[in-house]
């Protein structure tokens, strides 16, 4: 082997030694979790006062975490820590409306404890509640780590920058996409296969609002396509399944594809 390869590859490992792995950074926000849902059954606390110490030491740990990532060489990452815990309660308001939603929206959903314990939606969400409070803190990094850590177990692929409200009901899941600008109101169900996406990929795009606005009590079936920064979803409409959109429709429209299906009775009738 190529001495002068070696050494590079050896150099490149030095200056990310101290870079710590995906599956730590995970941990981290698992713990979080499972401090605001004792469901998970993967914390044991005897006092609020132990639940204090444990936050306390999590506070430290992202500090480390943003240190060590190197995220951001100029910002304050002490402040920014305790900036992030001090939105803890709301964090785990929104994500108790997320189960409410879940449970009440679907019918094989026996219990909120279910819900919590086995659905992958909710693990999407959760994941990406605490990567959306971290990106709006403008820590780079670590908030798209999360979310592809939830989209890796769960299929759901959430962009930690999309705004995302309450009571948000993600059933089944997989496949679904939700883009970096899109904008999602309170009270939506959304199935599995849904994309809300950009019409371009355009990196000097970045900066504009690429991905679609979806407002409130929207009801979105598996499969549908959704693009564009422009396009906007009326409060209240129902988006079939594989519907295509590129285009605004208004407040209560129900919009669906209407494939043509031949069924030919008794044609392959196995007693013949």
């Amino acid at each position: 082997m190529n001495n002068a390869f070696l050494e590079k590859l050896f150099k490149q490992q030095k200056k990310n030694e101290a870079v710590p792995s995906n599956e730590v950074i995970n941990k981290w926000a698992m713990s979080i979790i499972c401090i605001l849902f004792p469901e998970l059954s993967l914390c044991n606390y005897t006092s609020a006062e132990e639940i204090g110490q444990q936050l306390a030491c999590l506070e430290k740990e992202l500090i480390g975490l943003m240190n060590a990532t190197k995220a951001c060489y100029d910002c304050n990452n002490e402040a920014i820590s305790h900036s992030f815990f001090e939105q803890l309660p709301e964090i785990q308001r929104v994500l108790e409306t997320d189960v409410v939603a879940l449970h009440e929206g679907d019918p094989a959903a026996n219990t909120p404890f279910e819900v919590v314990r086995a659905y992958p939606g909710f693990k999407a969400l959760s994941f990406y509640r605490i990567a959306h409070v971290l990106h709006t803190l403008q820590v780079p990094l670590l908030p798209r780590i999360l979310t592809e850590q939830a989209h890796s177990a769960t299929g759901i692929d959430i962009h930690p920058g999309a705004a995302i409200g309450e009571y948000c009901m993600i059933d089944h899941g997989t496949g679904i996409v939700i883009g970096e600008t899109a904008k999602v109101g309170r009270h939506v169900k959304l199935y599995q296969g849904i994309t809300l996406g950009a019409l371009s990929v355009n990196k000097n795009q970045h900066s504009t609002k690429r991905h679609p606005t979806i407002e409130d009590n929207v009801v979105i079936y598996s499969g549908a396509t959704i693009l564009g920064g422009d396009t906007i979803i009326g409060e209240g409409s129902v988006i079939g399944g594989n519907v295509w959109l590129t285009s605004s429709v208004p407040a209560g429209s129900l919009v669906f594809h209407d494939p043509e299906i031949t069924v030919v009775e008794g044609k392959y009738n196995k007693t013949q």
